[in-house]
């Protein structure tokens, strides 16, 4: 019986090795990506709307596929589609290496991205199926949200090395083995599962979220501001979708959990905080490059503070969130966020670069303490048979949100990446403002959503 009991719970903790290595590429491309945005910009003659596409065509898609991946697992089977994304996100990364042009390397993320949607959210199913016993579930779970803080870390410095010694090509290269390997044991090791009841596909409601997605980040991308057509466009997908998802029977997009303020407030928080995020990556990667002038391996390392601070900081908060509430880690969160951003309109050209660093703490202690609480907020007083959505449309306002920070930086430094470096530092203060506004929201509504009144919402549904 013993030997039999070890067999299982290593075949569980093999499962679990498949589904972080998953989730380990799928997050670590985000940060991966930024740090060779300038070689990619030298070698393809990309503008500084091709960088924010090779960016964004990833998260936005994401954004825009999650909740279709997730009830698409859950109705034809988490082993199928978990394989099936990962051949897809091989495939993406292996036509990202062998772009010609900033136009089919876009393409080529957008690949890749799709591929992606099918790992985060199904991966997790996987891990809370494999693991019944609450207790084992916990550390799973644990050690599955560590690797995205281990990602962070890894990303920059990996893309630093892989560009500096190999190109930029590489980074994607570097997909291609991990890849190969997980889809191998998935074969072997992974259980297929299904849900009880999976959600119909809403191919209208799909079809809404990504025009009004789409059309808000490429609107601020082409710098056309409010006057552009893609903001009425987007105006009318959300009307529509809300009228069309509240007559649903089974929504893509359960309007009814924005009953609760807490859930509500976890959404908007994330696409917040995760806008403050995108903008902060996009623009530092740029200065410590082109302004600085560091190799890409030295700006890596120039961020491992800030990665150090959020797997050193994430499980502490989770602590905290479970035995305090959610409260403080927002407050801490939403202070040091508003903080960075005031302290990096002080940065120049020849600000020293210990000085730097010491702001990009801010940045550290941010993302190191913002994740928990949100995942918490979401998911937290919700039925059993909503939780899941609910938070998927948490990972969604992250996605959306980082999309949107590298749409709004990108569009405010424009073409100063390239060109003088005190004019580029000048447009850089100037993204620092709102992503200080975004802090200060992240702040208000960490004090709104854990009232008593607010948590009195969740009891509604």
């Amino acid at each position: 019986m013993t030997t039999l009991q070890e067999s299982v719970t290593v075949r569980r903790y093999a499962v679990l090795a498949i589904c972080c290595a998953s989730l380990l590429i799928s997050v670590m491309d985000v940060s991966i990506v930024n740090m060779a945005l300038p070689a990619i910009r030298d070698d393809l003659g990309a503008s500084t709307a091709g960088l924010q596409w090779t960016v964004d065509a990833y998260t936005l898609v994401l954004a825009s596929f999650l909740l279709l991946a997730g009830s698409t697992a859950d109705r034809y089977g988490r082993k199928r589609m978990f394989r099936l994304g990962l051949t897809v996100f091989g495939l993406g990364s292996l036509l990202c290496s062998l772009a010609p042009t900033i136009e089919t390397l876009i393409a080529a993320r957008a690949v890749q991205a799709v591929g992606g949607t099918l790992l985060n959210p199904v991966a997790m199913a996987i891990v809370v199926t494999v693991f019944p016993e609450r207790a084992e579930r916990a550390r799973a779970i644990g050690i599955f949200g560590a690797t995205a803080g281990l990602s962070l870390v890894l990303g920059p410095i990996l893309g630093g090395a892989l560009v500096d010694g190999l190109g930029w090509r590489s980074i994607f290269w570097v997909n291609l083995p991990i890849v190969v390997l997980a889809v191998i044991f998935t074969s072997l090791y992974v259980p297929e599962s299904r849900a009880a009841h999976g959600r119909r596909f809403d191919p209208i409601g799909q079809l809404l979220v990504v025009v009004l997605l789409g059309s808000v980040v490429s609107a601020i991308i082409e710098t056309n501001g409010l006057r552009t057509p893609l903001i009425a466009a987007a105006a009318v997908a959300a009307v529509l979708l809300i009228a069309y998802e509240r007559r649903r029977a089974e929504p893509l997009l359960e309007l009814r959990l924005f009953r609760s303020v807490p859930f509500s407030s976890a959404v908007v928080i994330a696409m917040f905080a995760y806008t403050g995020f995108g903008a902060f990556l996009f623009v530092t990667t740029l200065y410590l490059q082109s302004v600085r002038h560091l190799s890409a391996l030295k700006a890596g390392l120039c961020l491992l503070p800030v990665g150090l601070l959020i797997c050193v900081l994430s499980p502490l908060t989770g602590r905290v969130v479970g035995s305090r509430g959610p409260r403080l880690p927002l407050v801490v969160a939403g202070t040091a966020l508003t903080l960075g951003a005031l302290a990096s309109l002080t940065i120049q050209a020849s600000t020293p670069l210990l000085a730097v660093l010491a702001v990009f703490l801010f940045f550290g202690i941010f993302l190191g303490t913002i994740n928990p609480p949100i995942a918490n907020s979401a998911v937290s007083g919700m039925p059993a048979s909503m939780a899941g959505l609910a938070g998927s449309l948490a990972s969604v306002g992250r996605q959306t949100g980082t999309s949107l920070g590298v749409a709004i930086a990108g569009s405010i430094v424009g073409a100063t990446a390239t060109t003088d470096p005190r004019r580029f530092v000048r447009a850089e203060h100037i993204v620092w403002w709102p992503t200080l506004a975004m802090g200060l929201v992240v702040l208000a509504l960490a004090l709104v959503s854990t009232s008593r009144r607010a948590r009195l919402t969740v009891q509604e549904l």
